[in-house]
């Protein structure tokens, strides 16, 4: 029997996903478990694995559709007969081809237009591959004069759709004739933002509105740590079968600065002042796609070795779209590590509704003044980093940022917890 596939609730507050990639293509055969698309949605992307072992017999919903929760995306049958006519039955071009069955919801039966590429050089872009748009897109914007190249798509892989060029007429109206220049210089249409990429902007428009944000920048001596790390990584990572990185030594001292001042662990609710009774950890990954930020939590209650093996295992599973909806929200505190590109320090948005944020600089060598107890100075090579602590100045006041800096640098450049 055929086995319909569904658009995946990922998480209580998540009620659609748009659908990036299908791995798998009509007629391809599928493990159970095996990766069969990928998804986006406002808390995480993730890789969707076959329910069942078979045939990919139809693929009911595109590259860069949203769907709601529960609509059937795919078919998987037993045989690749069935993948054969699923693939014919959707691959015809025309406006109004539907891959939609009748028990699909109203948005998943709504006609698709199939991209069909164009091969006349007014249709190309400037990289010269074919525009995509179909041939409804085609006859409004011959009959209106239109350049397509001039308007962006929406659509997967910027195909170009009707609303489209119904919103460019609606702006701008129709063209009496198409300039002859504009064909002979064509440019690259913009490119519509990725789920995640929108949803980010929107984010980070959203705290700075929010909050007033005010930054401390502090210089802390990680000699002793860098010796430390040095000296025991090897086997650190023998015994534990996790890296020693530098990390785990911040994310341990930003805990215990948490713990003895709470008012930087805070938020700022509808007026009302939040302590939140734990500290959940969120630890930004860079990925090529964008920024996700899982979360440690309880992380009081964490060990050095607990704390290593949290954060190895959640940035990993960042980077391969394994991460689960939970995992990437209810953060407290955030730890951004901008020196990993070779900054000094940056200056952080918050993660609403935290209160602070911590960006970690660059780790250098510089020559450094001491002075020792009698007062005699020298110059010795030490190891130092930026770090930059961003605040909401409605909750934390530049005194309490400054005593919870100077708790996090006291930790660090005096540091004496065990690591096992």
């Amino acid at each position: 029997m055929p086995t319909d596939v569904v658009m995946p609730q990922m998480g209580e507050s998540i009620f659609e996903g748009t659908i990036t990639k299908w791995l798998k293509k009509a007629g391809d055969a599928v493990e159970k478990d095996e990766p069969l698309f990928e998804i986006s949605t406002d808390k995480v992307d993730a890789e969707i694995p076959s329910p069942v072992a078979g045939v990919l017999t139809e693929i009911k919903v595109p590259e860069g559709a949203t769907v709601e929760v529960d609509t059937v995306v795919a078919v998987i049958g037993g045989t690749s007969g069935a993948g054969e006519r699923a693939s014919g039955g959707t691959s015809g071009a025309g406006e109004g081809a539907s891959g939609a069955s009748a028990s699909a919801p109203a948005e998943a039966r709504s006609p698709v237009e199939i991209a069909i590429p164009v091969s006349t050089h007014s249709d190309q872009s400037e990289l010269g591959r074919p525009l995509r748009s179909s041939p409804l897109v085609r006859r409004i914007a011959k009959d209106n004069h239109l350049d397509l190249r001039q308007i962006a798509g929406s659509g997967s892989e910027g195909r170009i759709t009707k609303e489209d060029v119904l919103r460019h007429l609606s702006e701008h109206g129709p063209v009496s004739e198409a300039p002859k220049a504009l064909l002979a210089a064509p440019q690259v249409p913009p490119q519509p933002l990725s789920k995640m990429r929108a949803i980010i902007a929107q984010r980070m428009v959203e705290s700075v509105r929010i909050s007033p944000h005010v930054h401390t920048v502090y210089k802390v001596d990680m000699t002793r740590i860098a010796r430390l790390r040095e000296r025991e990584k090897a086997r650190f990572e023998q015994q534990h079968r996790v890296k020693l990185t530098y990390m785990p030594f911040i994310a341990a001292a930003a805990v215990q600065a948490l713990v003895k001042f709470p008012i930087v662990n805070a938020s700022l609710i509808d007026g009302f002042l939040h302590y939140h009774p734990q500290i959940n950890l969120g630890i930004a990954v860079a990925l090529e796609w964008g920024l996700i930020v899982p979360v440690v939590r309880q992380a009081e209650e964490r060990s050095f070795l607990e704390l290593t093996r949290d954060l190895a295992d959640l940035a990993e599973r960042a980077r391969t779209k394994k991460l689960l909806p939970d995992e990437v929200q209810g953060g407290t505190f955030t730890l951004t590590n901008s020196g990993v590109f070779g900054g000094e320090f940056g200056t952080p948005i918050l993660n609403q509704p935290e209160s602070a944020i911590l960006a970690i600089g660059g780790l250098r060598k510089e020559p450094m003044v001491l002075t020792d107890a009698e007062g005699n100075d020298t110059i010795a090579i030490r190891s130092m980093q930026h770090f930059c602590l961003g605040f909401d100045h409605r909750l934390i006041d530049g005194a309490d940022a400054g005593r919870f800096m100077s708790e996090f640098k006291k930790t660090l450049e005096g540091w004496e917890k065990p690591i096992d």
